[in-house]
Formats: C-alpha cells, structure tokens, sequence
C-alpha cells in the first residue's frame, strides 16, 4: 500500500496565504487582530482534559503575542525557534493539539500559511537507493509556509538495518530546520522513551526543538466524557443504564493490551452503534422512530466481547 500524504486543515476557513501585518501595540489589540483566542477557546472546547498541554499552549501563544508587541514598538525580536516534540501514547490529542497550534502560528503570522501537513517514516523515506532525498524534498516542498507534523517520528532512525535510508531524510530535515526556519515548522511526535532515545541518537535534532509537550493519558472520567462528546457530534443518546455500561467497558479497556486512549473509546462507540443498526435494519417494514434512530442501550454496549471474559484485578 502506497504511504499518503495528508493535509489537514483547521475548522476555521482556508486561510490566505499572507497574513496582513499586526501593528497593534497593546496585547488586547494583537489578540483582537489575530483573534488567536478563538483558536485557544476551540481548543479548550474539543478536546477534553490535557491541562498541562493547553496550559503550555497558552504559554507559547503568550510569547508570540509579546513579541508581536515588541516589534511594534520598535523593539529588537529575534524570531523564536518554534520546532517541537509532543510525546504521549496514542489517541492523547497530539494531531488536534499541532492543527490548532499551525492556526495559532498562522494567525500571528509565524508561518505564511495555516496549514498542518502530517506524515510518517513510509511518507520521506525510500526503499531504494537515491529515492530518499527526491521523496523527503517533496513533502517539505509541500509543507513549507506551514507545519510539518511527522508522527512516530523515531522510525526515522533504524541503526539495526545498515541498507536503511531514513539517515539520510533525518540529514535533509536537520538542514531545512535550521536554515529555513522562518518558513517551516516542525513538529515530532511519538512515544516518550522513543523518542528520548531518537534524541540521544540524533543530538542534532534535540538541539532545534524548543518546546517539549509531554500528552498525558486520559483517565476514565474523561474517557467517559469524551464518548459523550462523539456520541453528541453524531447525534446519539445512551439509553437507561447505557452510561454505567459504558464506564465498566471502560475499566476493563484501559487494562486491556494496545489501549489508545480517545481512539479506543471511538472504535469502541462504533461497534456499539453497529448493533442498534443490525437490529433496525432487520425489520424492514416498520418506521423507526427518531428515538430509536439515536440511542445506543445498555445491551449494545453489554455485547462487547470484553463483558465475556474476566477482569484482571
């Protein structure tokens, strides 16, 4: 299977490719000409928890604002290194948390364009000879004026196989870092012990990334919460006893292997949602009820497989 290349846009509507300049002089007037509130607001609405992360993002966000402020009045502002590194397990937000960060940088006018461009290893690096360097180019030639997001970013490095060529995209991404930093953006993700031994790998990469945002894993509080929060952007209800079916499939997920937080509570509400439809499908001739059309019951989510077998204590 061919490797894609995606590009992921914010909610907000394209944005131009050129931001007018921001002469405000006041730290209300650089926030009411870039409106980077509202991107910061949409973040503490849609994604739930992750207090360290959004409270690190406001961080960030402050200190470009200041120094738009600065350069206003006139005052030196070298510009800041923005590469970073975001580490946690999958299914934490790090994909939603660097979009918003790429509307944020866009909107202060750090990057020309609002755009986040995500990849992995398959994306930069050939199988062969002399395909390494033509791939890894075009992905940056389409990342630049943007943020260039480079999930599970440690498969870069394979010193056990000397025929790898992932050496030689990490060689061309160090350059671009360096000497086009004003115009690219970007942001390594994967898991934490990973990717500090990719760092101990790679001195060169640990020396350009300025932010490290460690993503906690989401307790089952705000497991539960999230799953309300699909089921309401998808127009469903848990029936009676639906929610406390929910939070015990819950506690026996996170204890089960390969458990990616926010995904995982998504896989999960989709095949609950397949048993309700199995159900209403096979009797064709009745007209469903709008209620019946949105609501999962407490035996939808009681016929996981994972109510069959016994928990670990």
């Amino acid at each position: 299977m061919n490797a894609m290349l995606h590009a992921i846009p914010g909610t907000a509507p394209p944005p131009a490719e050129t931001v007018p300049p921001l002469t405000a002089r006041t730290v209300a007037g650089v926030l009411a000409q870039s409106q980077v509130e509202d991107v910061l607001a949409a973040l503490e609405g849609s994604l739930i928890g992750l207090a360290p992360v959004k409270r690190r993002l406001r961080d960030i966000a402050a200190l470009l604002v200041i120094d738009r402020s600065r350069a206003a009045h006139g005052l030196a502002a070298h510009a800041p290194s923005l590469h970073m590194c975001f580490t946690g397990n999958p299914g934490t937000g790090k994909t939603t948390v660097a979009m918003r960060m790429a509307e944020i940088l866009h909107r202060l006018g750090y990057v020309r364009k609002g755009q986040l461009v995500a990849v992995t290893r398959d994306d930069l690096v050939g199988q062969y000879i002399g395909h390494t360097a033509p791939k890894t180019r075009e992905v940056l030639k389409k990342a630049m004026g943007g943020v260039l997001f480079i999930d599970e970013a440690y498969c870069l490095y394979r010193p056990e196989n000397e025929r790898d060529y992932g050496q030689e995209a990490i060689e061309i991404l160090l350059q671009v870092m360096e000497n086009q930093r004003d115009d690219l953006v970007v942001i390594l993700a994967g898991y934490e012990d990973r990717m500090q031994t990719f760092f101990r790998c790679n001195p060169g990469f640990s020396s350009r990334i300025a932010h490290h945002l460690s993503f906690p894993d989401y307790g089952r509080p705000e497991l539960l919460g999230i799953a309300r929060q699909m089921l309401s952007s998808q127009h469903y209800e848990l029936g009676d006893g639906a929610e406390q079916a929910l939070q015990e499939y819950l506690q026996r997920r996170v204890l089960r292997p390969h458990f990616a937080n926010a995904r995982s509570v998504r896989n999960a509400l989709d095949r609950a949602r397949l048993r309700p439809a199995s159900r209403l499908f096979a009797d064709r001739d009745r007209v469903l009820t709008g209620e019946e059309l949105g609501t999962i019951s407490a035996a939808d989510i009681r016929a996981s497989r994972l109510f069959q077998e016994p928990t670990e204590t």
